[in-house]
């Protein structure tokens, strides 16, 4: 090994994003190639892809709840990560240590020679190596940006997921709804289940479902679900199931629940229908900063929302949770969001935005110009106050609070990361 060679896995991370000019590069080619030099393994005995605009991540997390709870040893890859890389793969619920990462990262370096891999297809090739190394009874595979190109897409999964459909992404997916619909229904196989977790999915996905010949598991056509203030119901053809509410608090995940729920029954032959599993799976499933408390004096919450589908779910969220006080807004974006959709979806529960420059953070992230100039063309009537930072808009908001008010900061992993940073929160 070379004294060039990185060492540890910051080094290698370092490495990584050096490597490939540019951050996405969607295509099969380059990760199927190495993935053959590696021996092509397969991750898991049953593998699960997770793709869609917004859901993906915690349809993962039910998913592995369920299957951990049913006695299975599980995998999750999930991206991206909020305080550390080793988040990005769990094995029975563990993040991977440094040393197994830099391991595959070492393997994959032997094998790939001149083939230039992305950040994210390094990560994935080592997930997907790791994985197979690891006498998984099954594996969960979260999409990252797409499905038809995105580098997960090399495996063949036994049952593929798209949560919901929306528009982001619009650069490399398409601009409208149908076009994005037909890049997200390319993880589905023919012959294999396809479950499709939105009551409004776009035709365009729709009808890539019949045309590939996969085995559609539709919500709102094929399984159902409803809810009172205790409970819910889950239902497909003869299986009915009577649930407690899941830990995981906005009304969107019960729609999450039931498509994870779906794509168990799509499986059961396969991967079993243990009931008790199920109801203990989805009560207990955790998701980091999918409105997760992490302070309470004044209490503030983390989400992830950084599209207006996903902001509409916050805004649903607020609607059935009404605070004493105000809502504060520690917001920040990347600049390929829909800034004022976000804003026009969220204003109306908003008294104050602290808008947050996250350039510092990453290329991709809005100056506080951009971000104040994006935020206005919502329509945004709030007041609005800028800071360079999340850590100084967080603590101007909280500044600000008084008692009974809430404080929720959200519109990028980036922010949800300098949120828990700060405030010395964990994700669990």
């Amino acid at each position: 090994m070379s004294s060039s060679t990185p060492r540890t896995l910051a080094e290698w991370l370092e490495y990584q994003q050096r490597m490939h000019p540019q951050a996405i590069a969607l295509g099969l080619e380059r990760v199927r190639e190495v993935w053959r030099r590696l021996g092509a393994p397969s991750p898991a005995p049953l593998v699960i892809t997770v793709g869609g605009t917004n859901g993906k991540g915690s349809t993962v997390a039910f998913l592995e709840a369920i299957y951990a709870a049913a006695g299975k040893r599980v995998g999750a890859y999930t991206s991206p990560h909020l305080l550390r890389y080793n988040e990005r793969a769990r094995i029975a619920g563990v993040d991977l240590a440094d040393a197994r990462w830099i391991e595959a990262f070492e393997r994959i370096e032997q094998v790939r020679e001149n083939i230039a891999l992305t950040y994210f297809e390094f990560g994935t090739l080592a997930a997907l190596w790791l994985f197979a190394q690891a006498q998984l009874d099954v594996a969960v595979l979260e999409v990252g940006l797409g499905g038809r190109l995105d580098a997960v897409n090399l495996i063949d999964a036994d049952a593929a997921v798209v949560t919901t459909v929306d528009l982001d992404h619009q650069e490399w997916l398409g601009s409208d709804r149908d076009s994005i619909g037909r890049e997200k229904a390319g993880i589905f196989r023919r012959g294999r289940p396809a479950i499709v977790g939105s009551l409004d999915s776009p035709a365009g996905l729709l009808d890539s479902l019949s045309e590939i010949g996969a085995l559609g598991l539709v919500a709102g056509r094929d399984y159902h679900w409803q809810r009172d203030d205790e409970r819910w119901c889950w239902h497909c053809g003869t299986a009915r199931l009577e649930l407690s509410l899941p830990e995981l608090a906005a009304p969107v995940q019960i729609a999450n629940a039931a498509t994870a729920i779906a794509v168990v029954h799509a499986l059961r032959r396969r991967g079993g229908w243990d009931e008790t599993a199920i109801a203990q799976g989805v009560c207990h499933a955790r998701a980091a900063a999918r409105l997760q408390r992490i302070a309470g004096d004044p209490e503030v919450f983390v989400d992830v929302a950084h599209n207006p589908q996903a902001a509409r779910a916050l805004a649903q969220w607020l609607e059935a949770n009404p605070v004493a006080g105000r809502n504060f807004a520690v917001f920040g974006a990347l600049g390929d969001k829909d800034v004022g959709g976000i804003a026009a979806a969220l204003d109306r529960h908003i008294a104050q935005w602290f808008l947050a420059a996250l350039d510092a953070d990453s290329p991709r992230g809005l100056s506080l110009a951009a971000l104040q100039a994006r935020v206005s063309t919502g329509g945004a009537g709030a007041a609005m106050s800028g800071w360079p930072g999340v850590a100084q808009a967080l603590d101007a908001a909280i500044a600000a609070a008084r008692p009974g008010d809430r404080i929720i900061a959200f519109g990028s992993f980036f922010v949800a990361a300098a949120a828990f940073s700060h405030l010395g929160a964990t994700t669990d």
